[in-house]
């Protein structure tokens, strides 16, 4: 399908356009959300009508207008064509996720690195999800461990409602504890020493808000899965990058830790990079 759809594009862009197009659309449910390149509508027009002849399942196709921003992680939408709506239900990983994709953060694209962290949690464990969105992390480790809990924050209205919504379709009801509001002020207030492991998904605050997830872990130490977005070029390596700035915040708390994991989970854009870090923190006896 994804080849056949490069044939399509192919009659209608050029080879540096099409490569633009294809590699910045998303299909979540029956929505699917393209990037244009210099914002042509006339082009992404033209790309929205094979998008639709390609995927049978689209009914609805938007252009990204402006970069995801602020507190919500929300982008501006222009549809292009198919049906004026913003909420859909998309499939991963025996899940089903009701989400609005004009209100709520959501990346289809992270599906990968849901199962990977789902697969590292085990039984018993107690998770904190600092950066839920509609609880895409949370759900998936919920339904794949069998004795779990996660708290799972978002500071979004909209998108807690939707994470309650899909406690409910993946019924997961008591394994998943939806909570609205500031992860480090929920932290301070009721989940300081509750964690095995916390979840950092939102890579923009995860450097400031590095000292609340540490704070969040049991005396004994566990795990912290850090996102970041790093910029690189030439030589340089994004993960080292990443690793010598959370070094950085780690050391000034003066925790033992070791990095036991890291890698690029995707490119974002031209020398731009998404990494995460599995960081095992060993021991908070005297901390906190």
């Amino acid at each position: 399908m994804r080849k056949r759809l490069r044939e399509k594009l192919s009659n209608v862009f050029s080879s540096a356009e099409l490569k633009l197009i294809y590699n910045s659309f998303d299909v979540i449910g029956d929505i699917a959300i393209i990037k244009v390149p210099d914002g042509n509508i006339a082009n992404a027009e033209k790309a929205a009508s094979q998008i639709m002849a390609v995927h049978r399942n689209v009914k609805t196709v938007f252009a990204q207008t402006s970069p995801i921003v602020g507190d919500f992680r929300v982008r501006e939408l222009r549809l292009l064509a198919g049906e004026d709506k913003t909420s859909t239900k998309y499939k991963e990983s025996d899940c089903v996720f009701a989400v609005d994709v004009e209100k709520c953060y959501f990346s289809p694209r992270l599906s990968h690195e849901r199962l990977r962290i789902a697969s590292l949690v085990k039984d018993g464990e107690t998770v904190v999800n600092m950066f839920s969105g509609v609880g895409c992390f949370s759900v998936v480790i919920a339904k794949t461990v069998s004795q779990t809990k996660v708290f799972s924050i978002d500071v979004n209205p909209t998108a807690v409602h939707y994470m309650e919504e899909n406690v409910r379709i993946n019924r997961v009801y008591g394994k998943v504890i939806p909570l609205l509001g500031d992860s480090k002020d929920i932290i301070n207030a009721q989940l300081q020493g509750k964690a095995d492991r916390v979840l950092m998904p939102l890579p923009e605050k995860a450097l400031e808000y590095l000292p609340y997830a540490v704070s969040a872990l049991k005396k004994h130490g566990g795990w912290i899965h850090y996102y970041d977005f790093q910029h690189a070029t030439g030589n340089e390596k994004p993960v080292e990058k990443t690793k010598l700035k959370v070094a950085q915040k780690l050391d000034s708390l003066g925790i033992d830790y070791i990095f036991a994991f890291s890698r690029v989970v995707r490119s974002t854009g031209p020398n731009w990079y998404q990494t995460v870090l599995d960081i095992h923190v060993t021991s908070l006896l005297n901390k906190f």
